[in-house]
């Protein structure tokens, strides 16, 4: 697969407003390690190599373990996160799949126990802003970079 176009290079300016819608949510949304799990299972369900490899190396920086980034397109079937964690991926999902769910209202409802109000909003921000990277990188094909060790 090859990329498709260098879209950052064909409009720049475009690229900064998301990049920079991006960088705020890094800022406001506080919890950098679920931000990164949530941005990567988004990232699972629509297919993104890019940002797969990119939310996971991030996890991994941040501390997260193998295990549980092994586990993530399963995580309502182990007991490796936390009841907040569950409820913010189970929203990622429903808004990513949002033709399908509509976002029903127990799974608004429990994010909305584990979240406040700010807190919600900044994280269906987050979830937004994956789906949209995803979209373009998908689009465009952009590829991952090379991580192996050089010899």
């Amino acid at each position: 697969m090859h990329p498709r176009l260098p879209y950052a290079k064909v409009a720049p300016e475009t690229v900064d407003v998301f990049t920079k819608a991006a960088a705020h949510l890094g800022r406001t949304f506080a919890d950098h390690k679920l931000k990164a799990l949530v941005e990567l299972r988004v990232s699972q369900i629509n297919g993104c190599a890019y940002c797969l490899d990119l939310h996971s190396h991030q996890a991994r920086t941040l501390g997260e373990t193998q295990q549980r980034l092994d586990c993530l397109a399963a995580w309502d079937e182990v007991s490796l996160y936390t009841d907040r964690e569950r409820a913010a991926l189970a929203l990622a999902e429903s808004i990513t799949r949002v033709s399908e769910t509509h976002v029903p209202d127990d799974v608004y409802e429990s994010a909305k126990a584990h979240f406040g109000e700010k807190e919600l909003v900044d994280l269906i921000a987050v979830i937004a802003m994956m789906n949209l990277w995803n979209r373009i990188s998908i689009s465009f094909r952009a590829q991952p970079p090379d991580r192996s060790p050089k010899a």
